[in-house]
């Protein structure tokens, strides 16, 4: 039995309060400097209200770029991170739904081998796979496009754990029922195992589109046209700015848009993204 301690829920109340301020002010104050013109911010007299320069500021930023830096619309970035971003949590979802099918539903020489050295690339930093890695995509011609951009990094040994232990949860009667109904493994994988993992995928999906979105060291290393950048890398050209003062403006509405899509995505899937991470019996 519960007991119900106002004294406790109040605390409790209270702590999460205090986290959430603590997280989210810095926030308000990139949004409300994103409001406001370089003057104020450069002579420290940065208010907590929101200031008149609003929706000029994330104008300019969008559709006409920076005087000092990027010199090009931050739009142009947010999309290639966003399509970056969509192809790197598909395709690791789809390439970690039939590897993990393969190594449980088949029998074939060398399979649980299989399984760990895919686990075992976990143990891998990326600094010792960025050369290699590199000179495969230099060598295939694949600089400054999405495939280059995108193809190295959606193969998931964590997605393919994940969706293996949910699959081995799977009672073998339902196997033996699709047997009986005449279906062959393909229409198993569609038709039975597919529905049931609708949020162990929804909570892998929320987990690396905000991998791919955040990405910088290998964007950074592939792309040198403007326009294939990313909206990271955007940013970072706006703070490294030689022989002139930052645009903190724009730098802070550029960092405001590129946290909206991440956090639309987790609240758009929160309810499946929590009950991939918390359900046990399915």
């Amino acid at each position: 039995m519960v007991e119900n301690r106002p004294f406790a829920a109040i605390f409790s109340h209270v702590v999460l309060i205090i986290g959430v301020v603590i997280i989210a002010f810095p926030v308000y104050l990139a949004f409300v400097a994103s409001s406001t013109d370089a003057t104020t911010i450069s002579n420290g007299q940065l208010s907590l209200i929101p200031d008149r320069h609003l929706i000029e500021n994330y104008a300019k930023v969008l559709f006409e770029g920076t005087d000092r830096s990027t010199k090009q619309p931050m739009i142009v970035p947010l999309m290639n991170s966003f399509i970056m971003a969509m192809i790197i949590a598909i395709g690791k979802i789809f390439i970690s739904l039939l590897s993990a099918f393969a190594i449980v539903y088949f029998r074939f020489p060398f399979r649980n081998t299989a399984f760990w050295v895919i686990f075992l690339t976990l143990m891998l930093p990326v600094e010792v796979r960025i050369y290699p890695t590199y000179k495969i995509v230099a060598d295939l011609h694949m600089l400054d496009t999405y495939a280059g951009l995108t193809i190295p990094l959606i193969a998931s040994a964590t997605a393919t754990l994940l969706f293996r232990q949910f699959f081995l949860t799977v009672p073998d009667e339902l196997i033996e029922a699709s047997k009986i109904d005449g279906a062959g493994p393909w229409k198993f994988f569609i038709d039975s195992l597919l529905p049931l993992s609708m949020t162990s995928i929804a909570a892998m999906f929320v987990i690396q589109f905000i991998y791919g979105w955040n990405q910088y060291l290998w964007p950074l290393l592939i792309t040198t046209r403007d326009d294939m950048q990313t909206i990271v890398i955007g940013i970072q050209k706006m703070l490294t700015v030689t022989d002139a003062l930052t645009e903190w403006q724009l730098a802070m509405a550029t960092t405001i848009l590129a946290m909206l899509p991440p956090v639309i995505v987790v609240i758009a899937m929160q309810r499946l993204f929590v009950r991939g991470l918390t359900e046990t019996e399915k």
